[in-house]
């Protein structure tokens, strides 16, 4: 058997490692890795369908709502109903937040150095380049299978 790790395998592990150096660098904060991802979404998509975030996340509905319960709870988001759907939720975040999303700044700019440490700055344009195709080859992979999956459906 061959003991080189799986591409698959690698990259798992690099992303989870990635996420617990990221947790370790931003405990003080006492935001939780959800939290720190709602927050960071939020940031870059402010307005944004309650719903569509919890998609974006990756999470049930419900679980993002106890998120955002808590952080609106902190002063660091708000609910503002939706204009012409009051059963929608769109989401924003508060000045209390500002800071915090600096602060995440810093601390994933620190993770980022930590993770490409001694690779040259052509590797890493390298590896960015790369890990860029393979997320535009599987978006239209996934993308085929679900057109075959409604044509045959």
């Amino acid at each position: 058997m061959d003991n080189e790790p799986t591409l698959g395998f690698l990259l798992h592990d690099v992303a989870r490692l990635l996420r617990k150096r990221f947790e370790q660098r931003a405990k003080e904060s006492g935001l939780t890795r959800t939290q720190w991802q709602t927050l960071a979404y939020l940031s870059r998509n402010e307005g944004i369908q309650q719903g569509c975030l919890a998609d974006m996340l990756e999470v049930e509905p419900i679980t993002l709502a106890r998120v955002v319960d808590k952080l609106e709870q902190r002063g660091l988001i708000e609910r503002r109903a939706h204009p012409t759907d009051r059963r929608v939720w769109l989401l924003y975040l508060r000045e209390g937040a500002r800071p915090l999303i600096e602060q995440m700044h810093v601390v994933g700019d620190a993770t980022r150095h930590d993770a490409l440490e001694g690779l040259s700055a052509e590797k890493r344009r390298s590896l960015v380049e790369a890990l860029s195709m393979m997320k535009s080859n599987l978006v239209a992979a996934c993308a085929q299978t679900n057109d075959e999956e409604a044509l045959n459906g």
